[in-house]
């Protein structure tokens, strides 16, 4: 027995031997080769030292980012922009607005309270300072009239203010600068010659945008020309900008380019092109974001397809010329002006990627989102939406992107309603995977656009997937990503009848209810006809009467009081029949009354519904009461209805008598109707 252990402790000390035998040997080899370099350079006399650094830099936001990375998102709870006050995280879409808007509010609130009275925030205990926490200044300090005055209210944002000050230079005989004036330019052209809004004063916006829409309309002779008109955006004749520019003793490019980008912004776009003309007549350049400018704007210069070419490869041989190295913006410029050019201009998409190809310069979402816009909508010859789509696909799958251009958050959206009108739900899966690469699901755009992607998704769910699939995104989407609108929550009752499910309708009235789409009268019709048109199980039926009475509570009392829907005839037969096939007879009878008090008059096959039930229960008095009732109804089916109840039931003498009364009735009326 002692000969095992023996051999097991000398095969333990072989095997610790060859371990730290191999160990010291690498030890010795990694000394001897430092050496061996060390001399080597001193012999060579090579500069090159190996220099271990003593500390790593990290990223500041290297740890958040780490343990980021080891958790996922709670499928069951709200977004974390409202998980501050679990009373308050938002249930439905109408919560979401309000308590997107209130937070906005309080923000806004506190600025105005710090930017108004800042000697009242004047002591700074944070250690260290925080620039961003104290509060800004908005008055200027600087009271004689100068260029320092000048510049200082160019930097404060004060567009009237540095425009007086402009004025009163002059007038007093004092040369301004060229680069001041052309600083006063920028700033006058950027805010279309009026102050900007604070943030914490959104009315003042309001006020002005009506102004300006009120001085435009007169002017267009009731017709509001361009979107920057509706906006309060526009381009006055012979503006503080034009007055300026026609002022300046010399100008540069900076001026001319300066000028034409403001008219570009308030949508005065010939005369744009009329000033950029002037710079060329002057032998200037314009720079890169002057041509971006004009490219975007060159469709609306023409009418015709082939002109909007011609002025668009005009511009670009203008650069080329001119020698002006383009950028991303450019090439996307060009993209969202050959949208608009016709069929003609997909040829000429593919040439403007490959001219990005060439240049190095790497296409944003932006990019792809006009090049699926140009060729969706001509997509009857060539190649289809859907082979762009999945080439689009190919290229920026396993890629992560950052934001480079204002419309690179309607790539997602625009997709969607493609993979949507295609019904291509596999191509719609992998746009979702691409949504979680990286950082892209921050491309996704605002709240309205990040709804338009989901409901899309999920219509598309509801269409090609079964239902046990949609319930796992029905899960996964709502309420942490997504709140559904009523249609979209049509469209998964749809998916429960389609996949014979409607004993889930129950769980998904509660959802209805709670995500406030139980005012919705379309809606809730929609539940009750699909509960009550089918017989089910008894344990189904009960599930659907407690749903057919919250139901007709939210008919009744509504939401606190306030009651926001109407009885129909087809709600109350619905909701009387479940509630007569759940065995709640009582019940049932009491909503036969409610058509009388809210004169609505019934169908008649929920009178044979009522007859089935009396015949099954061998319940002459119900039934004798029908009857009545039909009378009371004025239906043409009384007289048939008593009929059938004379032989199909025992009846009294009583009964027998009140039947043939209410047969003669009917027939008295049946024949006064006729004349």
């Amino acid at each position: 027995m002692a000969a095992p252990s023996t051999q097991a402790g000398l095969n333990f000390c072989r095997t610790t031997k060859r371990i730290f035998g191999k160990y010291w040997r690498m030890r010795d080899f990694s000394g001897r080769s430092a050496l061996c370099l060390q001399a080597s350079a001193q012999k060579t006399g090579d500069p090159q030292e190996i220099l271990i650094p003593k500390k790593k830099t990290w990223d500041k936001l290297a740890v958040l980012q780490a343990l980021s990375s080891t958790v996922n998102r709670d499928p069951t709870a709200a977004h974390y922009a409202f998980q501050d006050d679990p009373y308050l995280t938002p249930q439905t879409s109408s919560d979401f607005k309000l308590y997107s808007l209130s937070q906005e509010s309080g923000r806004n609130a506190a600025k105005y309270i710090i930017n108004t009275f800042p000697r009242f925030f004047k002591k700074d205990f944070a250690e260290p300072h925080i620039p961003c926490l104290m509060p800004e200044t908005f008055e200027p300090q600087i009271t004689e009239v100068s260029e320092a005055a000048l510049q200082e209210r160019i930097s404060l944002r004060k567009v009237k203010a540095a425009v007086q000050v402009y004025d009163q230079l002059l007038q007093a005989g004092t040369a301004v600068s060229l680069e001041a004036t052309n600083d006063l330019l920028d700033l006058i052209c950027f805010y279309g010659d009026r102050d900007p809004v604070r943030e914490d004063m959104p009315e003042q916006r309001e006020s002005e945008e009506v102004e300006e829409i009120q001085e435009v309309m007169p002017r267009n002779k009731g017709r509001l020309r361009r979107a920057s008109d509706l906006l309060g955006i526009v381009w006055r004749e012979n503006n503080n900008a034009e007055r300026i520019f026609n002022l300046m003793p010399e100008r540069n490019e900076r001026s001319y380019c300066a000028l034409i980008r403001g008219m570009v912004k308030c949508g005065a776009y010939t005369k744009a092109f009329s000033t950029y003309t002037d710079l060329l007549n002057n032998r200037l350049t314009a720079d890169v974001h002057t041509f971006n400018a004009l490219l975007a704007t060159a469709p609306e210069i023409k009418e015709k397809y082939n002109e909007k070419l011609e002025l668009v490869f005009d511009l670009l041989n203008q650069m080329g010329e001119q020698k002006v190295q383009p950028n991303l913006l450019t090439f996307n410029a060009v993209l969202k002006s050959l949208r608009k050019c016709g069929p003609l201009a997909r040829v000429q998409a593919f040439h403007t990627l490959g001219e990005m190809k060439a240049l190095g310069i790497e296409p944003s979402l932006a990019t792809f989102h006009h090049l699926l816009g140009l060729f969706y909508k001509t997509a009857s010859s060539g190649r289809g939406p859907t082979e762009i789509l999945h080439e689009v696909m190919d290229e920026v799958e396993g890629k992560s992107f950052v934001a480079q251009d204002p419309d690179d958050v309607y790539f997602f959206s625009g997709a969607m309603k493609i993979c949507l009108d295609l019904k291509d739900i596999e191509l719609a899966y992998r746009l979702h995977r691409f949504l979680g690469e990286g950082d892209n699901w921050q491309l996704l755009g605002d709240s309205y656009l990040r709804s338009v992607y989901y409901g899309r998704f999920f219509n598309l769910l509801c269409m090609m997937e079964n239902i046990d699939e949609i319930l796992k995104w029905y899960r996964d989407l709502i309420p942490s990503l997504y709140y559904p609108n009523s249609q979209g929550l049509k469209d998964l009752l749809q998916a429960l009848d389609t996949d014979n499910r409607l004993d889930l309708i129950p769980m998904i009235w509660k959802d209805i209810k709670r995500m406030g789409h139980a005012n919705k009268a379309d809606l809730v019709e929609e539940v009750l006809a699909l509960m009550a048109r089918d017989e089910h199980s008894s344990e189904v039926q009960q599930a659907f009467a407690e749903c057919a009475l919250a139901v007709k509570a939210e008919y009744e009392h509504g939401d606190r009081g306030r009651r926001s829907l109407e009885w129909t005839a087809s709600a109350l037969g619905n909701v009387a029949t479940l509630l007569l096939r759940a065995g709640r007879t009582q019940e049932a009878w009491g909503m036969l009354q409610l058509f009388k008090s809210s004169n609505r008059v019934p169908d008649v096959a929920l009178f044979a519904e009522f007859v089935n039930f009396a015949k099954a229960n061998n319940n002459s008095n119900q039934a004798v009461e029908l009857v009545r009732l039909s009378a009371g109804f004025s239906l043409p089916i009384t007289a048939g209805l008593a009929s059938r109840v004379k032989e199909e039931f025992e009846l009294t003498d009583q009964q027998k008598s009140s039947l043939g009364e209410l047969e003669a009735l009917t027939s008295d009326s049946s024949d006064s109707d006729e004349e």
